[in-house]
């Protein structure tokens, strides 16, 4: 059995650069995970199986719309793969910004590579990914990164900003297609500028104003985050609706999201390190 943790994606920017004539927006991302992970397991068996279960595992389709299920069937027309059982622990919540389902599909590809006789080129397994959404690319190496175009460069980067990190979700989805559509850029239009490395202060989410319109509680989600002044940095992640605040230390991340807890017992609420 083969078995990956596919890490919460990050974004600690997300600067949104326009759209192309095809549909797809181009953007400029500083990516981190965080070290709290949904799990998959893998292994060879006599049929095809695919089990889910964990904290969200009510919110997670079983049929082939799923992304796991998607990676398998990519991976199928490069590589000869056997029947599998594939087991989905669901603990990261779903349509909240934080790559859940991209994370999973990652892992997937992942354990793949262990399983057939001869691993994909890694070209191959990055057009896979690609194909499979614009995070995924990015799940593979789970480091910290910038990623750029639709998705489809990635480049990894010394260290994250922050060693932790507290992340929240009201328990909303917030669809990223919802999101893009209150955006509302046409089509061969240009936005905003890039990220600038050196300015972390500049450092945005263009998606944060469209996602208000989603979700409006995701304004006070971050709201709690500022007023305990023990976040040096407060944003939303991807397209909502989780929000994080960046700690000196995951023993401060840890204390302050106890404080939140039990404020918000309903919110799902974890501290982790960020990699």
């Amino acid at each position: 059995m083969i078995v990956e943790r596919a890490l919460a994606k990050v974004n600690l920017a997300l600067h949104v650069l326009g759209r192309r004539a095809d549909g797809y927006h181009m953007l400029d991302s500083i990516v981190g995970f965080a070290d709290v992970a949904d799990v998959i397991s893998v292994e060879t068996s006599a049929e095809d199986q695919f089990f889910v279960d964990g904290s969200f595992s009510s919110f997670v389709p079983r049929d082939k719309s799923n992304l796991v299920l998607k990676a398998v069937e990519a991976v199928r027309r490069h590589a000869d793969v056997p029947p599998l059982t594939i087991s989905l622990k669901k603990n990261l919540p779903v349509a909240g910004g934080i790559g859940g389902g991209s994370a999973d599909a990652a892992a997937v590809l992942r354990g793949l590579q262990k399983i057939v006789s001869r691993p994909l080129a890694s070209q191959t397994l990055h057009d896979i990914a690609l194909s499979l959404g614009a995070d995924v690319p990015v799940c593979l190496a789970q480091n910290v990164s910038r990623m750029r175009g639709i998705g489809e460069v990635v480049d990894i980067l010394p260290a994250p900003p922050a060693p932790a990190i507290i992340l929240i979700n009201p328990n909303v989805p917030c669809l990223t297609s919802a999101v893009f559509q209150r955006l509302g850029l046409a089509l061969n239009a240009d936005y905003r500028d890039g990220v600038d490395l050196e300015n972390f202060l500049q450092w945005r989410n263009d998606l944060f104003e469209p996602a208000l319109q989603v979700q409006p509680i995701i304004a006070e989600v971050l709201k709690v985050l500022e007023d305990t002044k023990k976040c040096h940095t407060v944003r939303m992640s991807g397209s909502g609706s989780t929000c994080f605040g960046l700690t000196d230390s995951l023993e401060q991340a840890q204390k302050t999201a106890r404080v939140i807890t039990r404020n918000h017992p309903t919110w799902w609420i974890v501290a982790a390190t960020l990699q």
